[in-house]
Order: structure tokens, then C-alpha cells, then sequence
């Protein structure tokens, strides 16, 4: 072990007495942004002189690595529905992330892989891609975390967009086993289902294809250091690798309690304003006027929130026109709404969706119409959220309501009376 990467080897011909005496594994743990890892990658596979030189990318990741990657029709449509916006903005900000702290150190984020892929090429040698498609990790990945776990997540990854927390890594030391047994245990702390899903999962994958390409010759691996650990472990005792079957597809989304708090909220706003209505409580023309103020404080917060983003007037008249219906069904994102009228507008093209992870500053970020797109759907529902909790308050007051838990929960019951009543 030394201060750049780690190698270790592993014979598999007494495992099975079928292989080549020239079947072996070298793996080699990098840090993906680190000029030491690119030196001992090329040291490695000169010395070994490999059959075969398997790295951590998928097909995707390798077209992007190598350039090949092709924008072709751009359906923004389709990147805003669901949680599909939501993979996109994971991806990005995980990359740019790993381009900042790249930059910081003057190599270019998978320098190490592509390094390999080069040597590799150069020596005849044949090119494995190991990993999971970058797409179903992502997809699994978003659909195994909580909603806390995500929050978190995106606070960490925008704070580190933004330089906090970047500043102090030390990339010679990124490799060294405590280090990184460290950061994969911050990582467990902070979002136990993300590391499942990003690491164990792949681990799994990973040595799985390892052994598999055994059979064929000797391997020399290039993986991602924080692999290294789970990878050996699965090396050293292939009989404990678990099935891969349903690792390579996105599940259903597990049972959601934020649905069920959505259903509950819905239910109260019904049987609140039924409350209200039925029992003399307030007048229809007093609570029509309380539900203006709603109106107007969300849809005035979401429509600043697309100005602040450079956004198109009709997209902020799109979020001021229906920022209230949030208040009657939370889980109605009205910021996809206002982005697809963005997108209609200033459509972003091919150069957009290429230049996103070129950009340095955030001049040139807002320069970008896919990145305005993001900015105006995030900003727009961000306003929305924030106009509810201004505004309720404003409700309580006008309408003079002495005991709103009281009341709240009364209208809880009767929303959920009146449900039953129509099942």
C-alpha cells in the first residue's frame, strides 16, 4: 500500500482447477481525481501486461469518458415529468461536484479510467466496462432513500457546488484504507440506503463480472477506492456473492409515508373548508376572500422565485396562476409546470445539455437555458412551499379561528368522514 493507489492480487485457479494457469486479478483502487492514481494505473498494467483491463464505468459513462456521447432529441418534457428531473439533477450535481474538485487539483474527474482505456488500447489488451448501468444505480438509488435522506443529500451536494467542504480534501490521501474506510462510514451515517445502493450493490456487480472474466485471462481492475474494500471481500470468498438477478433493474417505488401524510392533508383541506361552510362557522364570501390571500402570497412567492431565476414572464405568470393548487395537493410540483412553459419558450439545445458541466461560474451556469430550466423549476416550487407556511398563518387570522389545532383536527375527521361517505 502507498499514498497513491492500492494493489492487491488474487488467484482463483484453486477455486476452480478449470483455469488457466494465467488466470489472476489485480485490483487497483484510485481516487478518481487524483494524478497519483493515473501513475500507478499505467505502472500496473505495464507490469502485469494484462489479458484483460476492466474498469468501473458502464456504457454510458465510457461513451462520455471517451467523447462518444451523442445529444440527439432533446424531450424536456420527459426530463421534467416525475422523478426523472430529480436523476438528472443527482447526476449533475454529483458531476460537477467531481469536476470542482477536479479542477482543484488539476486532473480531469476518471483521468484514471481513462488512462487505463488508453493503455489498454495501446497494449492490446482487451477493455471490460464492470460496472452497473449509471442509470438504474440512480434510479435505485433515488427510489431507496427517504425523504430525509434526500434533503440531506442535496444540502450536501449544493453546499459543495458552491466550494464548502472541498477546500480540505487532501487527494493524497484518498486512497490510503483508514481514509476512505472513513468517508464510506460518513457516507453509511448520513444516508445508509445511498451507500447501499451505490456501493454494496455495486460491489456485488463489480466482483461478480471480475470472477466471470477470471475464466478468460489475467485482470488487471481499476476501481473507484471506496469499492475496494467490499470488492476484495468478495474476491477473497466468491461463495458469498449474492444473487445479481433484480440488481440490474429500478424497482416500483417502495410504500411512501409522505404519500400518506399528502392523503391525510388533502383530507383535512376538504373537511376544514366543509367544516367551515356547513356548520355557520364563517361566511362563503369571508372564506372565499381568506382563500385569495392564499392566492395571491404563493402565487406572488413562486412567481418571484422564476424571476430570480431569469425566467420567461409567462413562466412566471404560470406560477403565480397555479402556485395555489400546491395548497390543495402538495405532491402537484407546480415548478415542472412553469419549467415546461420555459422550456416552450427558450427551448435548450444540444450545445446546452454539452456546455452544463463546461461551465465555471455561475455567470456562465445562468448563461445555460437547461441549467434556467432547473433553476426556474426548483425556484418556483421552493416559492410555493414557502407561501403555504406564510400564508396559513395569514388564514388563521383573517378568519379568526381561536384553536386552529382544535379545528385542524376536527377537519381531519370530517375530511376523512366524508370519504368514507363516498366509497
Amino acid at each position: 500500500m502507498n499514498n497513491g493507489s492500492y494493489a492487491a492480487s488474487y488467484n482463483f485457479n484453486y477455486r476452480n482447477p478449470g483455469l488457466s494457469s494465467g488466470s489472476r486479478i489485480i485490483l487497483v483502487g484510485t481516487a478518481h481525481v487524483s494524478e497519483k492514481s493515473v501513475t500507478e494505473v499505467n505502472e500496473v498494467i505495464d507490469r502485469e501486461k494484462p489479458d484483460i483491463v476492466a474498469v468501473e464505468l458502464c456504457k454510458g459513462r465510457y461513451k462520455a469518458l471517451k467523447g462518444e456521447d451523442e445529444v440527439k432529441e432533446i424531450n424536456i418534457k420527459e426530463i421534467l415529468s416525475g422523478g426523472k428531473f430529480y436523476y438528472f439533477l443527482l447526476h449533475w450535481l454529483l458531476a460537477y461536484v467531481q469536476k470542482k474538485i477536479g479542477s482543484d487539483t488539476g486532473v480531469k474527474p476518471g483521468a484514471e479510467m481513462l488512462s487505463a482505456i488508453e493503455k489498454a488500447e495501446k497494449s492490446g489488451a482487451r477493455v471490460a466496462l464492470i460496472d452497473r448501468d449509471i442509470q438504474v444505480t440512480l434510479g435505485r438509488f433515488w427510489n431507496k432513500m427517504s425523504f430525509l435522506e434526500k434533503l440531506k443529500l442535496f444540502g450536501s451536494l449544493v453546499a459543495a457546488t458552491l466550494g464548502f467542504g472541498t477546500k480540505d480534501i487532501d487527494m493524497d490521501t484518498v486512497t490510503q484504507e483508514d481514509v476512505v474506510t472513513q468517508l464510506v462510514s460518513e457516507l453509511r451515517k448520513v444516508a445508509p440506503s445511498a451507500a447501499s445502493v451505490l456501493l454494496d450493490e455495486r460491489d456485488i456487480f463489480m466482483a461478480k463480472n471480475l470472477i466471470d472474466l477470471s475464466r478468460e485471462g489475467k485482470v488487471v481492475a481499476v476501481v473507484g477506492a471506496g469499492h475496494r474494500e467490499g470488492i476484495q471481500r468478495y474476491l477473497n470468498a466468491p461463495e458469498t456473492i449474492p444473487p445479481v438477478e433484480g440488481l440490474d433493474t429500478v424497482p416500483k417505488k417502495r410504500f411512501s409515508w409522505f404519500k400518506i401524510a399528502t392523503v391525510a392533508f388533502i383530507t383535512m383541506v376538504i373537511g376544514l373548508i366543509a367544516l367551515l361552510l356547513f356548520q355557520d362557522k364563517i361566511s362563503l364570501t369571508v372564506l372565499l376572500t381568506a382563500l385569495m390571500y392564499l392566492f395571491i402570497v404563493q402565487g406572488v412567492l413562486s412567481a418571484v422565485g422564476v424571476l430570480i431565476a431569469r425566467g420567461h414572464p409567462l413562466s412566471a405568470l404560470t406560477a403565480f396562476s397555479l402556485a395555489w393548487f400546491a395548497f390543495l395537493h402538495p405532491l402537484l410540483a407546480i415548478g415542472w409546470l412553469a419549467g415546461v412553459v420555459e422550456a416552450h419558450f427558450r427551448p435548450p439545445t444540444t450545445d446546452d445539455f454539452k456546455t452544463i458541466m463546461k461551465a465555471e461560474t455561475m455567470k456562465e451556469l445562468m448563461q445555460n437555458r437547461l441549467f434556467r430550466i432547473m433553476l426556474v423549476v426548483g425556484l418556483a416550487n421552493l416559492g410555493s412551499m414557502v407561501g403555504t407556511f406564510v400564508a396559513i398563518p395569514i388564514m388563521v387570522h383573517y378568519l379568526n379561528i381561536p384553536n386552529p389545532l382544535e379545528i385542524l383536527k376536527t377537519a381531519l375527521d370530517t375530511g376523512f368522514n366524508m370519504l368514507r361517505g363516498l366509497l
